[in-house]
C-alpha cells in the first residue's frame, strides 16, 4: 500500500524490504528500487528517498545534499496530502486484503438462507440422521415453522435433550422423521492454546460422557465443565468408530462480553457443532465484498474494547499474544483445516492495520497525526521534537513486543 500510492504520487522508493535485520538477498529494479528479503520475517517496510530508515524519519544531511529534482521526488519533498495518502495506504491495504479474504470465504462457504431448508448435515458418530440435503422442514414437534432458526429455538425450550419429530417435504412428498437432538455434545472448533487443545480434542469429536456422567447435549458439557470447578475431568470421546478416553483440566479464562463487562469463567475452549445447517448459496461478488467489509469492521469493533481493558488493567495482560503465541495459534489453526488458517490470516491482517493506526509517532497513525499538525500550522513539528517523539514511540512498541514475548514464554513454561 505504501509503495504503490507513494509511486503513484511521484515519491521514489529506495528500498522495499520483506523482513528486518541482515539482508539475505536483494535486487534492484529498473526504477532504482532495491527489493530485499531480510533475516527476521516479522513484517516489512518501505524506505522512501529522503528517509533515514523504514520509519519515514527524515535524513536532513541526505536531503541537504540532494539536487532540487531529487528533493521533489523525496518523501519529505511531497505535499502533505500526498504524504498522508502514502502513509494511510499501508493500513488500508491490510483492511482490503482482509475484506477480500473474508469475501472469498463467503463465496466458498455460501450465505445461509432463512428458509427452513436442510443443507449441510453433521456427521454424528453412532447416530443416524434421517435427513437429506434439500429437505424442507414444515413443523417441529407439531409446531409449524417458517424460518430455519426456529428449529433450534424449539430444541432449546425442551426440558430434556430429546429427539425431535420433524414433518418434512422431501421431493414433493410430506413425511415425518425422527432426528437426534440437534445440539449434541459435538465439537465444532477447538480454541488454540486452550485446555481442550492441550488434551487432544479435535473438531468432529462427540463427547459421550464427562466425569462419568452421560452427556446428551452441548449444554450438558457446559454444565459438567462449570461444575468441575477447575478439577480434571475424564471424558469418553467418540472419534469416528473409535472411543477414546481423554482427561481435561478446565482453566479460568477472562472473556469480554458485548456490553463491555468482563466475566471470568471455567472453560475448556471448544465450540459446539449443530446437527444440521441451512442450505447456502454463493453470493454475488459485490455482496461477498460487502460481507467481507462488514467482517473487517466486526473484528475492529470487537478488538478495541479488549485493548482498552488491557491498557486500563481490568483485563489480564496474559490475553496479549506475541510472535510465539501467534505462531502457535497459526499452527493449531492449520491442523483444524485450511479454512481456519485463511480466516486467521484475515483477522491478523485486520489487527495489523488497526494497530498501525494507533497515534504513536513511530506508527502510521503517529505520522498522520504529525501531518495533521503540519496541515494546520503550515509547518512540520520541530526536528528535535520529532526525534524525541520517534524515540519514545519506538521504545513503547519495543516494550510491548518484549512484554508480549515474555507472556508467550511464560505460557510455554507453564503448559
Amino acid at each position: 500500500g505504501h509503495y504503490c500510492v507513494g509511486r503513484w504520487g511521484g515519491i521514489h522508493a529506495d528500498t522495499f524490504s520483506l523482513g528486518f535485520g541482515p539482508v539475505l538477498t536483494s535486487w534492484v529494479d529498473k526504477r532504482g528500487t532495491k527489493w530485499q528479503i531480510a533475516a527476521f520475517p516479522l513484517g516489512g517496510y518501505v524506505k522512501f528517498l529522503g528517509d533515514a530508515d523504514g520509519s519515514s524519519r527524515a535524513d536532513p544531511d541526505a536531503l541537504d545534499e540532494m539536487s532540487a529534482a531529487d528533493q521533489a521526488r523525496s518523501f519529505q519533498g511531497a505535499a502533505v496530502g500526498r504524504r498522508s495518502l502514502t502513509v494511510a495506504a499501508g493500513p488500508l491495504a491490510n483492511f482490503i486484503l482482509s475484506a477480500v479474504i473474508f469475501a472469498g470465504i463467503a463465496m466458498w462457504s455460501g450465505v445461509a438462507t432463512d428458509r427452513p431448508v436442510i443443507g449441510q448435515i453433521a456427521d454424528l458418530p453412532g447416530e443416524e440422521v434421517n435427513l437429506r440435503d434439500g429437505d424442507i422442514v414444515l413443523s417441529v414437534n407439531g409446531t409449524e415453522i417458517s424460518e430455519f432458526g426456529e428449529i433450534y429455538e424449539i430444541a432449546n425450550d425442551l426440558p430434556d435433550a430429546a429427539p425431535l419429530d420433524l414433518r418434512i417435504d422431501r421431493d414433493g412428498q410430506v413425511q415425518t422423521v425422527t432426528v437426534p437432538y440437534p445440539l449434541p455434545p459435538l465439537v465444532f472448533n477447538v480454541e488454540p492454546l486452550s485446555a481442550a487443545s492441550a488434551a487432544g480434542l479435535k473438531p468432529g469429536d462427540l463427547i459421550r460422557s464427562a466425569g462419568g456422567v452421560r452427556l446428551h447435549s452441548f449444554g450438558d458439557l457446559r454444565d459438567a465443565v462449570m461444575g468441575a470447578g477447575g478439577e480434571t475431568i475424564p471424558m469418553d470421546v467418540q472419534r469416528g468408530d473409535e472411543v477414546i478416553e481423554l482427561t481435561i483440566t478446565p482453566r479460568e479464562m477472562e472473556r469480554l462480553n458485548p456490553d463491555g463487562t468482563i466475566e471470568t469463567r471455567v472453560m475448556i475452549g471448544v465450540a459446539g457443532d449443530a446437527l444440521v445447517f441451512p442450505q447456502t448459496s454463493p453470493p454475488a461478488p459485490w455482496t461477498a465484498l460487502w460481507i467481507g467489509a462488514e467482517r473487517v469492521v466486526d473484528v475492529i469493533t470487537m478488538s478495541l474494547p479488549g485493548i482498552k481493558q488491557i491498557i486500563v488493567g481490568t483485563l489480564g495482560a496474559e490475553n496479549l499474544q506475541g510472535p510465539l503465541g501467534i505462531a502457535q495459534i497459526s499452527g493449531e489453526s492449520a491442523t483444524q483445516g485450511i479454512g481456519n488458517l485463511i480466516s486467521l490470516i484475515a483477522v491478523i491482517s485486520t489487527a495489523i492495520g488497526m494497530l498501525n493506526l494507533f497515534p504513536l509517532p513511530v506508527l502510521d497513525g503517529g505520522h498522520l497525526l504529525m501531518f495533521g499538525y503540519e496541515a494546520l500550522r503550515g509547518r512540520p513539528p520541530a526536528e528535535a521534537v520529532m526525534r524525541v517523539a520517534m524515540t519514545v514511540g519506538l521504545g513503547m512498541v519495543l516494550l510491548l513486543m518484549v512484554f508480549a514475548t515474555y507472556n508467550d514464554l511464560m505460557r510455554l513454561a507453564l503448559s
